[in-house]
């Protein structure tokens, strides 16, 4: 009977490709809610221009919050992956390909990074997350408050949400700076 005993090396491969898969499969997801939100806005906003109910416009902020901070966590644990490859599970098998000498496994990982267009790249994507995830929102309870046909409680209710998409809003910008 053959020996089938599991290296070392293929122990380290197997985990490359587990999160690699798994960071593949959060980057769809991820992109997926930025092409959801705006569908979701229109939606909501078509709805309430039919019905003539600027209080609908309420349910903007929760939706984009729970989207915005949904694509937030997504990103966050992508870039995380691409970390642990690079940082942690990435010198591993070069350790036991060169014993040490200097040579360097997936590469890619820290090689798109250098990319002398990549800042702007992220700016852009900032720009683009806040919009979908909160300046739309806002410019909806915009409206809502200009509309001035509210109870105290949604008005109340609209503060909230405002502060809600401020801090989301923070969180991106946060996150982007820590990218």
């Amino acid at each position: 009977m053959p020996e089938r005993d599991v290296t070392v090396g293929q122990l380290l491969l197997a985990e490359y490709e587990s999160v690699k898969s798994e960071q593949r499969a959060r980057i769809g997801f991820r992109d997926n809610l930025l092409y959801v939100t705006p569908a979701v806005a229109a939606a909501v906003i078509a709805a309430t221009a039919q019905a003539e109910q600027p209080s609908m416009l309420l349910a903007l902020p929760p939706v984009c919050l729970v989207l915005g901070w949904t694509y937030l966590v997504n990103d966050e644990k992508i870039s995380a992956i691409g970390l642990y490859v690079r940082d942690d599970l990435g010198p591993k098998p070069a350790e036991l390909a060169a014993h040490g000498g200097g040579f360097a496994t997936f590469g890619w990982e820290a090689y798109h990074r250098g990319d002398t267009r990549r800042r702007s790249r992220k700016t852009i994507q900032t720009v683009i997350d806040l919009t979908a995830f909160c300046v739309v929102p806002l410019a909806a309870l915009v409206v809502f408050w200009a509309n001035g046909d509210a109870t105290r409680l949604l008005v109340a209710l609209s503060v909230l949400e405002a502060l809600a998409v401020a801090g989301l809003a923070a969180q991106v910008v946060g996150y982007a700076k820590a990218a």
